[in-house]
């Protein structure tokens, strides 16, 4: 090796040992930037990205539902030099150009809590099991129920949502509707069913789409919300017509705030989920690629917990002092 190409090695090495060096820069790109789930993720890679000693750049939809925010945020974080986006898609479908883009550019993108359609649109997935979720709170419900005729109602997330489908349907599976599975594609049906409402897991939302079908079906007697923000609406709905003592509402997320009114009775119990952990690990995983090359693939389940007080033979369950001790993933 003559003295010009050692010069030039070492030029290319030095050049790689800096860039090595540098502040690695990971994108976060939430549904919105107001729920407690995604303000609780945010907190999370943010956490995350101060140990690892990364550049965290973050972003998120007006609403839920909002994809064009979500692209926009995806172009921007490129441009600034993003090595890795984790963002959790509104639209499934419709991100996925977007993702393809990044891709193509080198930028490693996993999915957070809702998967992208198709689930290989992205490098990974790091979510909760979301029909796992949803069978919990299923199983308890009918548990709770002993018996009596179920008349239910859905407060769901919005038409066509990967995360809102696989809860409802988990739920109606832990209830004991027969043909549903994780595969089950579209929200099922069945004639326990009275109301089915999308809330948009939001609070005003859920509470509207409770008195609708209150006004519908004033006898209904058990309630899934697609989140606790969903439940709370649905509580206030029901405690103004009279009839929150007579009706079981069960949610998911786990949330401090949730796993509060399970504890004072307002929600009978909740699916308990870790966005802290999700975003920490994916975090992590980001930072690993911008240093190494080495790319995250697969699905990394980030667990789901059955919180309530009143517990029911056969259903795995902790009460909410664990509930609290572990709410967000903290």
């Amino acid at each position: 090796m003559n003295a010009k190409h050692c010069i030039a090695m070492g030029l290319i090495a030095s050049v790689a040992g800096y860039a090595a060096a540098q502040e690695p820069v990971v994108g976060l790109i939430t549904k919105t930037e107001t729920n407690p789930f995604f303000v609780k993720m945010k907190e999370g890679a943010q956490r995350a990205a101060k140990l690892q000693g990364a550049k965290l750049l973050t972003a998120a939809g007006k609403s839920d539902g909002d994809n064009a925010g979500q692209v926009t945020a995806i172009e921007n974080m490129v441009s600034a030099g993003a090595r890795a986006i984790l963002i959790t898609p509104s639209d499934a479908k419709a991100i996925v150009p977007a993702l393809r883009k990044a891709r193509e550019r080198g930028v490693m993108v996993i999915a957070l809590d809702s998967p992208a359609d198709p689930l290989e649109a992205t490098d990974a997935l790091f979510a909760t099991d979301n029909f796992k979720a949803g069978q919990l709170i299923g199983q308890y419900a009918r548990a709770s129920l002993a018996g009596k005729p179920a008349r239910i109602a859905t407060l769901d997330l919005f038409p066509g949502h990967p995360v809102g489908i696989a809860r409802h349907n988990g739920f109606l599976a832990g209830y004991g509707v027969p043909g549903i599975d994780a595969k089950t594609i579209a929200p099922a049906k069945s004639a326990e069913v009275v109301c089915m409402a999308d809330s948009y897991g939001d609070q005003g939302k859920g509470q509207t789409a409770m008195e609708n079908c209150l006004q519908k079906n004033p006898d209904i007697n058990l309630v899934y919300t697609i989140n606790e923000p969903a439940a709370a609406g649905a509580y206030k709905a029901l405690k103004a017509a009279g009839r929150e003592k007579n009706v079981l509402i069960v949610s998911v997320d786990g949330g401090c705030a949730g796993v509060r009114d399970v504890k004072a009775g307002v929600i009978g119990a909740t699916a308990q989920q870790y966005p802290l952990r999700m975003a920490g690990l994916a975090l992590d995983a980001g930072v690993a690629y911008a240093r190494t090359g080495k790319k995250a693939s697969g699905y990394v389940d980030t667990g789901v917990t059955l919180v309530t007080d009143k517990q029911m033979a056969g259903v795995d369950s902790r009460d909410t002092a664990f509930g609290l001790s572990a709410c967000w993933g903290k």
